[in-house]
């Protein structure tokens, strides 16, 4: 990989700058602790401009037709497409997953844009039946307005995605505020939709503190959505702000996913599906499986196939092609890990592999099992966020779904079974916006994603997703 990096600026108003009071911060590689480039720190005067710019353009952007909306998408994810090794490159030295997965991170997100490009184009309302002759009822679809988009660092381009190909095949202009970690991914998204012919302030794209944009954008009165992908206390805390203010919210939040792995299940697709998942993008993944129950029956068995596939798989930088699992985001998250661990063995927990830092360069973490996990342990409650794989057996079918709910999140569950009988049960008894039974189906570009309970609201992906950044309008004539 020979990827160069650059240093990132704004995109507002259909030009890339510097912020106005010249700050910048550092980008660092997680696999090397190297500082590759920097990034610009927008404050409120070039947030003032990013409004002022979505404003201007929704006005007339909302008038584009649906078809020629879809032309200039599909001509960004062509551009998506062509460049795709490049970004792929820049991902992984800025976010450190393997680049075999942010090759497939870009593919996704062409195919995201091409998906919701074509489906606003079948964004209908209808006609209601009067009781009345002479009465006209309709139903029209029409864009929110300017939308405030606050994105991850885990997966650059897929988290803005969703949001941008949504809002923008509705119609709604859009601010993102893009992840610092990992701004070029983000940026170079940005590029394709610009390259393509967005007009300017259709897409805004800062950088920043995120306390301070989410505390300017979710109030003004200009911003008629907020969605938020990230952690379930932030989400809150956004929640409650847009609520204020009366915003409409799509919130995606932070998972806990139960994987539940019944007597009958076929174990070797359990295996090998649910590491894979565990472990993809060093385990920094919402609906990734957190809680692996399996039926006592089975439990020895799993425990030692799981336990071998973590100690054979290849850690490293992510350029590297042998490298299947690369490092955490960054050094908070390595704190994360051993906090988990610690407090697990402290409180009975057996480490079967892994539980340190990998060498002491880069934010490596060893893919960890472990066993005799108590309920009252920090990761048996809160989301981990990293390659940690508690394992603990269940008998009883009320006994192990009564765990799987046991939680306040509600995004993703598993489900490993041969039985019709009990596969139709799980469905419907797990709490869950997400329910994947025998594979893992998730988060396919024309599939509704998102949670219950404390794990959000609202849906991106599918035609809900478009939903999400459209109203409907009454209109009512008599003649």
């Amino acid at each position: 990989m020979s990827s160069k990096y650059s240093d990132v600026k704004l995109h507002i108003n259909g030009k890339w700058r510097e912020a106005i009071a010249g700050e910048r911060l550092d980008v660092i590689n997680p696999a090397t602790e190297d500082i590759i480039g920097n990034v610009a720190h927008a404050r409120s005067s070039d947030l003032d401009e990013a409004l002022q710019a979505a404003d201007s353009a929704f006005k007339s952007w909302k008038s584009v037709s649906a078809f020629d909306r879809y032309n200039l998408m599909r001509k960004a994810a062509t551009l998506l497409r062509e460049r795709a090794e490049d970004i792929a490159g820049v991902m992984t030295l800025e976010q450190g997953k393997p680049l075999a997965e942010s090759r497939i991170e870009v593919a996704v997100g062409a195919d995201r844009i091409d998906w919701m490009a074509e489906e606003a184009r079948r964004a209908y309302g209808r006609i209601i039946p009067p009781r009345t002759d002479g009465v006209y009822q309709l139903v029209v679809k029409e864009p929110v307005g300017p939308v405030a988009a606050f994105t991850p660092w885990n997966f650059p381009i897929n988290q803005a995605v969703q949001k941008i190909s949504a809002a923008v095949a509705a119609g709604c202009s859009v601010i993102l505020k893009g992840p610092e970690e990992a701004p070029a991914s983000t940026a170079l998204l940005i590029k394709a939709f610009v390259d393509a012919g967005i007009p300017d302030g259709v897409l805004n794209l800062v950088f920043g503190i995120p306390a301070d944009i989410s505390d300017y954008l979710i109030p003004h009165p200009i911003i008629r959505k907020i969605t938020f992908t990230g952690s379930t206390a932030v989400g809150k805390q956004l929640a409650a702000k847009a609520g204020e203010h009366m915003k409409l919210a799509t919130m995606e939040l932070g998972g806990h996913a139960p994987a539940i792995v019944f007597e009958d299940a076929d174990i070797d697709v359990a295996l090998n599906v649910l590491s894979a998942n565990k472990f993809r993008n060093a385990g920094q993944v919402c609906i990734a499986p957190t809680r692996f129950l399996v039926h006592e029956k089975l439990y020895e068995q799993f425990v030692d196939g799981f336990t071998k596939i973590a100690e054979e798989l290849p850690v490293g930088d992510g350029s590297d092609p042998k490298t299947k699992m690369g490092p955490l985001a960054h050094d908070r998250r390595l704190e994360a890990m051993e906090g988990f661990v610690s407090d697990a063995v402290g409180k009975g927990a057996n480490i079967k592999t892994g539980g340190q830092r990998v060498g002491n360069k880069g934010y490596f973490f060893q893919p960890t099992v472990l066993t005799n996990v108590s309920k009252d342990t920090r990761i048996m409650n809160e989301e981990p966020f990293g390659p940690l794989a508690p394992i603990t057996p269940f008998n009883d079918f009320d006994e192990v779904m009564g765990e799987a709910n046991r939680l306040s999140y509600g995004l993703a569950a598993y489900a490993y079974t041969r039985s019709t009988k009990t596969a139709e049960a799980v469905g419907a008894a797990l709490e869950s916006g997400i329910v994947s039974i025998n594979h893992h189906g998730a988060a396919l570009v024309e599939t509704p994603f998102g949670g219950i309970k404390d794990s959000g609201y609202g849906r991106e992906g599918g035609l809900e997703g478009l939903e999400c950044y459209l109203h409907s309008k009454f209109i009512t004539q008599a003649n």
